[in-house]
């Protein structure tokens, strides 16, 4: 655990604090090369509303179709629909990717100009590409570019973590739930990770 997150957890939530101590170690993210974002970028539509497993054996096969399992934009451009379906993904997901190889081939998506771009940014740039979601979009942030300070408004189980652990009242929870947020930046992905990891059996 991030000891500077622990301290401002401390001052600013002992709720989140005392989770935190009970939680104990988090593994740390791995933050991706840029040169590996569209291929992050691919799997996260690949994967969308599958399971852990389901999603890894389809993104499996679908990097076997490139010479020495190396993703690139134009290569995806350069598949058929059909052989993008053969993988195991549907025709939607399939549509998906090459909208994605589309926006970054012809620059309207600005993927190489991520480093130096700000979180809000960068979730505008990425659902403007049909099949990326505003939550794809902070999933992204988190895990692949290890953006500090991401929370998920749209992820259940965050939502769940936070009436548990809050006991929150309907009604009153929107507002609620974003003064208890606000207090973790500039660690809300530390908190995130947290939130999930109180959901696990």
């Amino acid at each position: 655990m991030d000891k500077q997150a622990l301290d401002h957890f401390k001052t600013r939530d002992p709720v989140l604090h005392r989770l935190a101590l009970r939680v104990g170690k988090l593994e740390a993210i791995q933050r991706e090369r840029p040169q590996r974002y569209f291929a992050r970028l691919c799997r996260e539509i690949i994967c969308q509303q599958l399971s852990g497993k389901a999603g890894d054996t389809i993104f499996g096969r679908f990097v076997k179709l490139f010479p020495a399992s190396l993703i690139r934009p134009s290569d995806v451009m350069n598949l058929s629909h059909d052989q993008l379906r053969a993988v195991g993904m549907s025709h939607a997901k399939a549509d998906y990717l090459r909208h994605l190889a589309e926006a970054i081939v012809q620059r309207r998506l600005k993927i190489n100009q991520y480093e130096a771009m700000d979180d809000q940014a960068i979730v505008a740039d990425l659902i403007m590409v049909k099949g990326i979601g505003q939550w794809t979009a902070e999933m992204f942030l988190m895990f692949v570019m290890g953006r500090p300070d991401v929370f998920s408004y749209g992820d259940l189980g965050l939502r769940k973590a936070i009436f548990k652990l809050y006991r929150l009242k309907p009604g009153r929870s929107a507002k609620q739930m974003q003064l208890i947020v606000d207090r973790w930046s500039p660690h809300k992905t530390y908190a995130a990770r947290l939130l999930w990891a109180s959901l696990e059996p």
